[in-house]
């Protein structure tokens, strides 16, 4: 891979060793992935934040590093809520863990904001056909398919490694030709809400790391097209998807011969779960929230909730810039009892481990809590998590 002038005395350690660590592992990407040369980016977007999923290593590997990032960089869910902890049952030798960590970040130029959806609280991080540097597997889907921008899947070491240097490799879906639908998904059902996490959840452990187009008899929104990347980066490693009509390059491209049908009894085989049958267990969490909750979202729940009571745990979780925005729609949702935590979710957090079995309306939730939480796991729409929170 060429590397300029600049970029070589980078990897001389002309700028100390954090800089020539940084384009190494750019270097190191690029030559394996077939890269001509290091390319701009507008920003990153950057996991590996959770002391629960980093642990000591990740947090040393990170306070070790003396620099500053060069494109505007925010960080990834934490493994708590920054400020309400404690009211989340999170421990203070965790507690202390994770504030190392953000502080690490944060020396480094990094903007502690920690979100899986940048792109609600910052218009300014990627636009279309922008390259760009993320490393949350729902985010890099929104990016590249929703928004347009150009980004591959990204770790945490590399896409710190692209802030502080400024550049990713050219490679994946930087370029063209690797941008093409090779799949056709074509989807019987009008859906709404969390069905669309259900397709996700479907799709993305059919079809794995393929680039789909979707043909779709609704009109999804963002939220939903939102759910439905989230849902196929879990189940499978979907990092770019189309849909006809709807998403900024989908008209580019003809439909491809290889194609798939799904239909309503696959949806609502998603939903049915044997913890709901009577004697079984119950949910004890009712979750919302992965990826954060927008204020759309936020204004549904709130409706949904108005002039009721939990008798569950719920949680929503959004970004603080969101919470903090919206001081009455929060207040009117933990009037209910509610519980809104920020800069954390429920597959992040230790927190959640405390429970046995936790009903979400995300696709990614509903695939990601029994693997990272250790919990069991139920799928509904957000209609019928509501139910189930206030009934008890």
């Amino acid at each position: 891979m060429y590397l300029t002038p600049d970029e070589e005395k980078l990897m001389n350690g002309e700028r100390g060793p954090t800089y020539q660590k940084a384009i190494e592992i750019l270097a190191a990407l690029g030559d394996i992935y077939g890269a001509d040369r290091l390319i701009p980016i507008k920003s990153t977007q950057i996991a590996g934040v959770s002391y629960k999923t980093i642990g000591d290593a990740g947090l040393e590997w990170i306070s070790d590093l003396k620099g500053k990032v060069v494109v505007p960089s925010i960080l990834n869910p934490a493994g708590m809520d920054m400020e309400c902890w404690r009211e989340m049952g999170i421990s203070e030798g965790f507690a202390h863990k994770q504030q190392e960590i953000i502080r690490a970040y944060e020396a480094l130029g990094v903007r502690t904001e920690c979100s899986c959806t940048p792109y609600n609280i910052f218009d300014d991080l990627a636009g279309f056909g922008d390259h760009v540097a993320w490393s949350e597997s729902s985010a890099i889907s929104y990016a590249n398919s929703v928004i347009g921008a150009r980004t591959n899947r990204e770790g945490g070491p590399s896409a710190l490694s692209a802030a502080l240097v400024g550049k990713t490799p050219n490679f994946g879906f930087h370029l063209d030709e690797n941008r093409v639908p090779v799949i056709s998904i074509y989807v019987e059902p009008e859906l709404h809400d969390s069905d669309y996490g259900a397709l996700g959840y479907i799709v993305g452990a059919m079809i794995g790391d393929k680039v789909p187009i979707f043909e779709l008899i609704s009109r999804p929104t963002k939220d939903e097209l939102k759910s439905l990347g989230a849902a196929m980066a879990a189940s499978g490693a979907v990092a770019l998807y189309h849909v006809k009509d709807i998403t900024p390059e989908a008209e580019k491209y003809e439909l491809p011969p290889e194609k798939i049908t799904i239909e309503e009894k696959q949806i609502q085989e998603i939903y049915k779960s044997p913890y709901l049958n009577k004697g079984s267990d119950e949910p004890d969490l009712i979750a919302f929230g992965c990826p954060h909750s927008s204020v759309p979202e936020l204004e549904n729940l709130a409706r949904l909730l108005d002039g009721k009571k939990v008798k569950k745990e719920t949680w929503i979780c959004t970004s603080r810039i969101i919470k903090d925005g919206n001081s009455a729609l929060i207040k009117h949702i933990q009037r209910s009892g509610a519980k809104v935590f920020c800069d954390t979710c429920m597959v992040v957090s230790p927190a959640s481990e405390k429970f046995k079995c936790m009903m979400v309306n995300s696709g990614k939730a509903h695939k990601y809590a029994p693997n990272l939480c250790g919990v069991k796991s139920i799928l509904a729409t957000t209609e019928k998590c509501v139910e189930m929170a206030v009934s008890g």
